[in-house]
Parts: structure tokens; sequence; C-alpha cells
């Protein structure tokens, strides 16, 4: 929580600072192998599991129609296809979607350190709630 000095001034909390240090350096990462990746897949480093053509005559079909004639599937199984120049990308989405998971994990030890119960619970329950919903278990709509 952001706190006033004697002066008057705002300075930012330590573990405010902290999270914004680690979520500065990992949208910067993500973004940056978004851009690789993409460029790779531009320039045909690897071979997309969806041939631009193909994805051109799909792209308006419904989700269940177009995994059938692309022979992919949801959920973790990118992983495995992850040599695929279409597929490359998702590990930028992974790194930026994931580093909120990394800020909550640095400030947590201050929580802890600092005997805060409250903030410390809400830290692991984010994480835990984060986790498990990136996990799949919790999968719904099949």
């Amino acid at each position: 929580m952001a706190d006033i000095s004697a002066n008057g001034k705002q300075y930012a909390s330590e573990e405010q600072l902290a999270y914004a240090a680690v979520l500065d350096w990992g949208m910067k990462l993500g973004f940056v192998v978004l851009v690789v990746t993409f460029v790779l897949y531009l320039v045909g480093f690897a071979a997309p599991q969806v041939s631009h053509e193909q994805l051109a005559q799909l792209w308006s079909k419904p989700v269940g129609e177009y995994l059938k004639a692309t022979h992919t599937h949801t959920g973790w199984t990118w992983v495995a296809m992850i040599g695929k120049g279409d597929y490359m990308n998702f590990v930028g989405i992974v790194l930026l979607s994931g580093v909120t998971v990394l800020c909550y994990l640095r400030i947590l030890p201050i929580f802890i350190v600092a005997r805060d119960r409250v903030f410390t619970a809400i830290a692991v329950l984010e994480v835990l709630v984060l986790v498990l919903a990136a996990s799949g278990i919790l999968a719904t709509g099949h």
C-alpha cells in the first residue's frame, strides 16, 4: 500500500516495488518472446500445424469443426506441438499470463517476514487459484 512520507509525497511500499519489478521484467520478456516467435513463424522457421492456406479456409468455422479439420486438441496438448511454427508463440502467451503468479510468489516472503497473515493468506490463495485454473483441472464445457 502506498504511504505518505513526512513531506507529503507518496511512495510505494516494498511489496509494491517488488511486484512491479517482476511484472515489468515478465511483461518485457513475454513481449520479446512473442515478437521473436511471430517473426520465426512468418519467415517459416518451422512448419506450422495449420498451413496459411488452410488457416484462411478454416478461420470462420466453429471451433469444433476447426479442431477436427486441423487435427488439434484443446488444453495443454499445445506443449507437444511447440516445435510447430504456429504454436511457438504460445510460449510468450504463457509467460505473459503466468507472470502474475511469479509476482505473488515474489511478494509472499515479504508478507511472511512482516508476519502479515492476511496478505500472506491472500497471496497463497491467489497463487493456488491461478495455478489450479491454468492446470485445466477445472475445465468445463467439453
